[in-house]
């Protein structure tokens, strides 16, 4: 009978729903990002980095520009970008008819189909080459690009905010005694009840790597590379207890904002912009070597994918952009600025990481629209299944066929159970 049929199609539906795939927002609590910087002129095109993500499992990618073309490789593919307003940008942007203006040409065209979480506005502003002419605009650039989202609608789609290097710090160590650079205070404090108001985080570049090559017999090696089992460190001041640089700078800086802004403190919460180690480096810069950029990156992989917080903020999840996805060439400087990438231009891993995230740390799922759905170049290899290259893990194949099937499996109980109506 037809509503014998009906019935038993309304009494499975929901156990067939649960064998779809999630939606993107399903897997949206993804913590760990990684840095896609261009500074070269031998890197792989925008559109094949969709499927190195992939082989990562990484579903969060900073830009340092909006470069069109770049934003629309990611388009449908569920990859969460924050998008990077550079230095020169920020004179221009510091009024709101300028950020308006940025806003419609840069960000507007994108939406809905480039999912834009965040925009940076400049990057290391306060302690850059550039810093003493350019600081006066950065917290203007800010609210006026915050005011500019909230005219179009979007404020509440994407947050705003700046990266800092840890020199904006007069003292890190212990991570109790952390305050920030007195002359900075009066840039930083109102930037810090900017950030409380909008509910955008506080993000900084933190690197053990530069900690370590600086004083390499004062810093233990195991310590600054994240090891598991190391003994750790002790601060006197807080009676917490340190098993990795990396949480203790962050912590440092929690503890720079309670003593700037003890209001913000409790508002506030501290990202990782940046971190990450290279792979070579000048015959000076110590412990720059594949070994140790495969043992620290996979370790910050680890520690990430646990979702832990910090000693000070046991709660809060870290959250990390590893930097960077590719070696760039052109970046000026030592040779370890050139060698900090996971991979080479060519597509292939620059080391072995001894870690590898789980599957769902992406912030989409498999399905259409995914980020297995990005666009594929073959000319020179990229997206290919062999030959070295990274393209889609074998984890990653796998759950992409376990959804196929169970999409099929549907669809065949589905149609059945119509087909039954009629009989």
């Amino acid at each position: 009978m037809p509503s014998r049929a009906m019935a038993a199609l309304l009494h499975l539906l929901p156990a067939l729903l649960l064998l779809l795939p999630s939606t993107p927002e399903a897997t949206s609590s993804a913590l760990l990002g990684i840095s896609y910087g261009r500074v070269g002129n031998n890197l792989p095109p925008a559109t094949s980095v969709p499927r190195i993500l992939v082989s990562l499992g990484v579903g969060r990618v900073r830009l340092y520009d909006a470069d069109p073309a770049t934003i629309r490789a990611f388009a449908n593919t569920g990859v969460e970008l924050v998008v990077g307003v550079p230095d020169e940008c920020l004179s221009a942007v510091s009024t709101p008819a300028g950020a308006a203006s940025w806003v419609r040409s840069n960000i507007a065209p994108a939406l809905p189909a480039t999912k834009i979480a965040f925009l940076t506005v400049g990057n290391e502003v306060l302690t850059g080459a550039n810093s003493s002419l350019l600081s006066r605009y950065l917290l203007p650039a800010m609210q006026c690009l915050h005011d500019a989202l909230a005219q179009a609608g979007l404020d509440k789609q994407i947050a705003v905010t700046t990266a800092h290097n840890l020199g904006v710090l007069a003292t890190s160590y212990p991570p109790s005694l952390a305050y920030f650079r007195k002359d900075l205070l009066p840039v930083l404090c109102p930037i810090l009840d900017f950030h409380a108001r909008a509910g955008s985080p506080f993000l900084v570049n933190a690197y053990p790597y530069f900690a370590y090559a600086e004083e390499p017999t004062g810093v233990e090696l195991e310590y600054a590379l994240l090891e598991l089992g190391h003994a750790g460190v002790a601060d006197p001041g807080s009676g917490l207890h340190y098993t990795n640089m990396l949480a203790a700078q962050v912590d440092a800086v929690y503890h720079a904002i309670g003593a700037a802004n003890s209001a913000a403190a409790r508002a506030v919460e501290v990202r990782v912009s940046e971190t990450g180690w290279p792979s070579a480096g000048d015959a000076n810069e110590t412990g720059a070597t594949p070994q140790n950029a495969a043992r620290y990156n996979g370790n910050v992989m680890r520690l990430v994918a646990q979702g832990k917080g910090t000693p000070l903020r046991p709660s809060v999840p870290l959250r990390v952009y590893m930097f960077a996805l590719f070696n760039e060439n052109l970046k000026p400087g030592p040779t370890s600025e050139r060698n900090y990438g996971l991979f080479k231009p060519d597509g292939t891993p620059a080391y072995e990481l001894s870690y590898r995230l789980p599957q769902d740390n992406t912030t989409t799922s498999s399905s259409g629209g995914g980020v297995a759905g990005g666009g594929v170049y073959n000319g020179h290899g990229y997206g290919s299944e062999n030959g070295g290259y990274y393209s889609i893990s074998t984890a990653g194949k796998a759950t992409m066929g376990w959804w196929r099937w169970r999409q099929a499996a549907v669809a065949a109980c589905v149609a059945v159970l119509v087909m039954q109506l009629w009989l």
